[in-house]
């Protein structure tokens, strides 16, 4: 093997763990023409921070990370005090942002002003505008759904109808007569929170974007933002999104995730970035000018929204729960690359 000179961060154990799982496999069981570490974050921002600095101690010159709201930070920031370059997926762009000087942080996604979009786009299929119930926790998820959430769909006409509350076993606030109701809950209080009020469109991320968190809870025609599918229409490293996909599945025996083509982007970059490069400081140039077609589409570092940061489209999902739920995309006005595959279905 090639000396290491590509570190990885994921969750192998912990609560995050099964998001660990696709960029598990693409580091290890893809080929790559470097070298690849690999450390547990163990689902926590110690865990986290302590894996990045072992990778910054055993000489790598990147290191990847696909997280959560409290682990992602916490890689980068180890990787920025090192200086070790860090590209990381999965937490909305103006998150990442706030806590990070452009300079050694690198991100690419979306941002909560672009969920806003196509949630709001969501609900316009039942009407032009609409009383939304907004089910965010007091925690950093909230915060941020507050600040640059909020803006973007009132902007459109809606009326959000905040309902505050605390997670995992916190009362749930008075849902009666939402119609539609948005949120960024956990699985079991959005699932606790449609038995009570019975909407007739529900819209989540988070932890909605993941087929698990429907089969164990019921949560039937959620609709969800859709970063990445294999139906995408991306091409990079000689393999397709469909490609990757089969060869996920049959490797793992499970079904896709959405980060499964982020975390193969991740890859593609920090190869990029370091066979251009011999140093940390000239990984981290490569990566302020990068522009690079990848299986999660074009990322251009160049084009903002601010240093540091590339973004990707999304479309508008839902779920369809079933023995293997499926994910149907059902208006992809803003991501043209993934076709569409239904309607979305509105309760009466």
């Amino acid at each position: 093997m090639s000396q290491p000179l590509i570190g990885v961060v994921l969750a192998e154990t912990g609560r995050l763990a099964p998001l660990g799982v696709p960029l598990d496999f693409v580091a290890r069981a893809l080929p790559w023409p470097v070298g690849v570490l690999v450390r547990d974050s163990e689902s926590t921002a110690g865990g986290a921070r302590a894996a990045a600095l072992s990778l910054a101690a055993a000489g790598v010159r990147v290191v990847v990370t696909l997280g959560g709201t409290e682990t992602l930070p916490a890689v980068a920031g180890a990787c920025t005090e090192r200086e070790v370059p860090c590209v990381s997926t999965t937490l909305p762009w103006q998150v990442f942002a706030a806590g990070h000087q452009p300079g050694w942080a690198f991100h690419f996604g979306w941002g909560l002003d672009d969920i806003a979009v196509v949630f709001a786009d969501l609900w316009e299929h039942v009407g032009q505008a609409r009383a939304v119930g907004c089910l965010w926790n007091d925690g950093i998820q909230g915060e941020a759904l507050r600040r640059w959430f909020r803006p973007v769909a009132a902007a459109r006409g809606h009326e959000l109808v905040d309902l505050p509350y605390r997670e995992s076993g916190g009362e749930l606030p008075d849902v009666t007569g939402v119609e539609v109701m948005t949120g960024a809950a956990t699985a079991t209080d959005l699932a606790a929170a449609v038995r009570r009020c019975r909407p007739r469109l529900v819209t989540c991320s988070r932890w909605l974007t993941y087929p698990f968190s429907v089969s164990r809870h019921g949560l039937d025609r959620v609709a969800t933002i859709v970063s990445w599918t294999p139906e995408h229409a991306h091409r990079a490293t000689g393999r397709t999104p469909r490609d990757l996909t089969a060869a996920y599945e049959a490797a793992t025996g499970s079904g896709w995730l959405q980060p499964l083509g982020l975390a193969h982007a991740l890859m593609e970059v920090a190869c990029h970035a370091v066979s251009d490069a011999d140093s940390r400081a000239g990984v981290a140039a490569v990566l302020a000018r990068t522009r690079l077609a990848t299986l999660a589409g074009v990322l251009d570092w160049t084009a903002g929204p601010v240093p540091g940061v590339a973004t990707i489209p999304l479309a508008g999902g839902q779920w369809r729960a079933g023995p293997r739920p499926q994910l149907v995309v059902v208006d992809n006005r803003r991501a043209p690359v993934v076709p569409v595959g239904g309607e979305l279905l509105v309760d009466p």
